[in-house]
């Protein structure tokens, strides 16, 4: 108790050299805070979007579709089967049918994907039941995403046709109405998509009862058998690509928390470095009246641990407010960044107090370390080389 008592004594009465580094370790810790949350706010906001509006509660896809490969999309479906198009019977699933195609907007031709899905699904957010809509005869409904609508520069109500090529390799052509501009910033259902009825689009490629893949709801729990044309992908798998990426991100932002909190911990450092040789009279005097090196060792390195926890009450203060802050309110994004990152207008950080807790442990153990490291030179000292003023 005696040497708490004078460990913060002798810290609070550094004055400004105290609180300088003070300040600096508590900006360390809440800006690793307040990183850490935005990279679990930014990975849990697009994961909730794509489970919502495209991969549900995971998905079949039909044997030969492979989303990275364009020139397989046209025999990437098969026929449905019993136990899948059991689960759609039942409110459970939802089949998508894909199709290459091409539209000539204002006479221009543009790659498209065609999807077809069910008006009256209630699997997927987007507003589907919008194609029930019964445009001029020879039309058919069609839905895109506000992203498709801006670079082919549609709107509702255009009319654009479309062209593919069917089971059988015969090209075809008809007019589309686009229904409605969804909002969305998925970009899987968005870019280059086409939503239109998937018995129309069965119709316009011949392929009745056939799919690409079925989406399950999120709240299915039992087990659906797949088979040899129809795989099951489950979260791990579709969403590898976000969880790769956010990873990276996370990879890239250590280097900065590395360097922030070294420079830091190295003011720490030489405060302590500082302080021993200033103060080696007083060391001389501690141990002549009884302190042992122990316990001279343990004062000095407990002054310098005080500066953590001073650190983590301060950026207590005024980082909770402003972390709360954030997370209630959002960060506003560019619109660039909207679309290369896939997230909405606002992007909402994510804190929990294990990412407090943890990040206050690994800050306390560092400057602990080098609280720690300076003191050792006080192993060495004599007595009376210390009243002398002397260190060796």
């Amino acid at each position: 108790m005696t040497i708490l008592k004078l460990a913060l004594r002798n810290v609070t009465h550094a004055g400004l050299r105290t609180w300088l580094n003070v300040f600096v370790l508590s900006f360390a810790f809440v800006l690793t805070v307040a990183l850490d949350g935005l990279y679990d706010g930014m990975e849990r906001q697009i994961m909730d979007a794509m489970i919502d509006s495209d991969i549900g509660g995971g998905q079949f896809w039909a044997s030969a579709y492979d989303p990275y490969d364009p020139f397989a999309l046209e025999k990437s479906h098969a026929p449905i089967s019993i136990p899948l198009q059991s689960a759609i019977d039942q409110g459970k699933a939802c089949a998508v049918l894909l199709a290459p195609a091409a539209i000539f907007p204002a006479g221009r031709v543009q790659s498209a994907v065609l999807r077809g899905v069910d008006p009256n699904q209630k699997i997927l957010k987007i507003p589907s039941s919008t194609l029930l809509a019964h445009p001029a005869e020879g039309r058919i409904p069609a839905l895109v995403g506000s992203q498709m609508a801006k670079n082919a520069g549609l709107h509702a109500g255009d009319v654009v046709t479309v062209r593919w090529r069917d089971v059988h390799g015969t090209y075809d052509a008809t007019d589309v109405e686009i229904v409605e501009i969804m909002s969305t910033f998925v970009h899987s259902i968005d870019a280059g998509q086409i939503w239109v009825p998937l018995d129309s689009l069965r119709r316009m490629l011949q392929a009745p009862g056939q799919a690409t893949m079925v989406t399950l709801a999120k709240d299915v729990r039992e087990a659906i058998p797949g088979s040899a044309e129809w795989v099951f992908r489950d979260h791990g798998y579709l969403l590898k690509d976000l969880n790769d990426f956010i990873a990276r991100k996370r990879a890239g932002s250590k280097l900065m928390y590395t360097v922030l909190l070294g420079m830091a911990l190295l003011a720490v450092f030489d405060t302590q470095v500082l302080s021993i040789f200033r103060r080696r009279k007083e060391m001389g005097t501690m141990m002549a009246l009884g302190m042992t090196r122990g316990e001279v060792i343990g004062l000095f390195t407990l002054e310098g641990s005080l500066h953590g926890l001073l650190a983590l009450i301060l950026g207590s203060i005024y980082g909770i407010p402003i972390l709360a802050y954030l997370a209630w309110r959002g960060i506003g994004l560019p619109e660039m960044s909207k679309q290369i990152f896939s997230l909405g207008a606002t992007l909402y950080p994510r804190y929990g107090i294990s990412l407090y807790m943890v990040t206050s442990a690994v800050l306390l153990v560092s400057v602990v370390i080098v609280s720690f490291l300076p003191t050792r030179r006080i192993a060495r000292l004599k007595v009376t080389d210390a009243l002398r003023g002397r260190t060796q």
